[in-house]
C-alpha cells in the first residue's frame, strides 16, 4: 500500500473515530453536565494512552517532546473551550464548519511553508475537502438575529485545533502514545477546577458514564490515527482528512438518531469523496 493511500486510510479512520467521539459526547451531555462529560473523557483517554504506552514499551519523552505535547494540550483545550462557547452563543450550522475548516487550513499552511506546496491535483483536492467539510456540517437551523454570533469564538476554536495538529505532529518523531498522554493530562486539572467552581462536582448519572467513557476512547483513537496518518503521508494530508470528522457525526446522527440529512449535507459527503480520491492519487 502506497504512503498516500495508507495516510488516507489512517486519516479517514481518525475522522470516523473523532466524529464518533463527538457524537457520543453529545449524547452524554444530554444526561450530564458538559464539564463532567469532558472530565470522564479526559480521564478515560489518559488511562488508555498510558496503558498503550506501557504495553508497547515506549520510552519516556525528552523535555523537548514534553514541552511540545503540553503546548498542544493547552491549544487543544482552548480550542474545545472556544468551540463550546461558540456553540452556546451562535448557530451550530455556522460555528461547526468554521472551526473545522480553519482547523484543517492551519496545518496545510504550515506544511506548505515547511515542506513546499503539493502538486496541483492534490492541492485542488485539499480545497475541495475544505468545501466538503463546510457543506457537510450545515443544517437547516434558522439564523434569526444571531447570524454571526459565535463566529469569533469559532475562529479561535479552529486556530486552537489547527495549532494542536501542528504541535502534536512534531512529537511523532519521539513516540506515539506518551505525547498524547501528556497532552491529555494538561486539561484535567483545569476541568476539575471548573467543576469545583461551578459546584457541579457530584456523582455522575450512571446512564451517562458508558457513553462518556466511549467518547474518551474514540477521541484517543482519533488522536492516534492522526499521528499515524501524519507519519505516513505528511501533516497536510493527515489534517485535512482527519478534519472530515463532522461527516461521521452527521452520518451517525442519521442512522442512530434518525435525524434527516439535508441535500446540502449529501452534496458535502459526495464532495468529500471526490476530494479523497484527488488527495490519494
Amino acid at each position: 500500500m502506497g504512503a498516500s493511500l495508507l495516510a488516507a486510510v489512517y486519516g479517514l479512520v481518525s475522522a470516523v473515530s473523532w466524529g464518533g467521539g463527538d457524537f457520543c459526547g453529545g449524547l452524554a451531555t444530554r444526561r450530564a453536565p458538559v464539564l463532567w462529560v469532558l472530565l470522564i473523557g479526559q480521564l478515560c483517554g489518559l488511562g488508555l494512552l498510558v496503558t498503550l504506552a506501557l504495553a508497547f514499551g515506549e520510552p519516556w519523552l525528552p523535555w523537548e517532546a514534553i514541552i511540545l505535547a503540553s503546548a498542544s494540550g493547552v491549544f487543544g483545550s482552548v480550542g474545545l473551550t472556544m468551540l463550546y462557547a461558540a456553540l452556546s452563543a451562535g448557530r451550530a450550522a455556522l460555528v461547526a464548519p468554521v472551526s473545522a475548516v480553519l482547523a484543517a487550513t492551519v496545518p496545510v499552511v504550515v506544511a506548505a511553508y515547511t515542506d513546499g506546496l503539493p502538486g496541483p491535483l492534490r492541492l485542488f483536492g485539499f480545497g475541495l475537502a475544505l468545501v466538503g467539510i463546510w457543506l457537510v456540517a450545515q443544517s437547516e437551523e434558522a439564523g434569526g438575529g444571531r447570524k454571526l454570533a459565535g463566529v469569533p469564538q469559532a475562529l479561535f476554536a479552529g486556530i486552537g485545533f489547527g495549532v494542536f495538529f501542528v504541535l502534536i505532529d512534531r512529537t511523532g518523531d519521539f513516540a506515539t502514545f506518551w505525547p498524547l498522554a501528556v497532552a491529555r493530562a494538561v486539561p484535567v486539572p483545569v476541568t476539575l477546577g471548573l467543576l469545583l467552581l461551578r459546584g457541579q462536582l457530584r456523582p455522575l448519572p450512571r446512564a451517562a458514564l458508558p457513553v462518556a467513557t466511549l467518547s474518551g476512547a474514540l477521541d484517543v483513537g482519533g488522536n492516534v490515527f492522526f499521528l499515524l496518518a501524519s507519519e505516513a503521508g505528511g501533516l497536510a494530508i493527515a489534517a485535512v482528512l482527519s478534519s472530515l470528522y463532522p461527516a461521521s457525526t452527521v452520518v451517525l446522527s442519521r442512522f442512530v438518531l434518525d435525524e434527516t440529512m439535508t441535500r446540502v449535507q449529501v452534496l458535502g459527503l459526495l464532495t468529500v469523496l471526490v476530494a479523497i480520491v484527488l488527495i490519494v492519487v
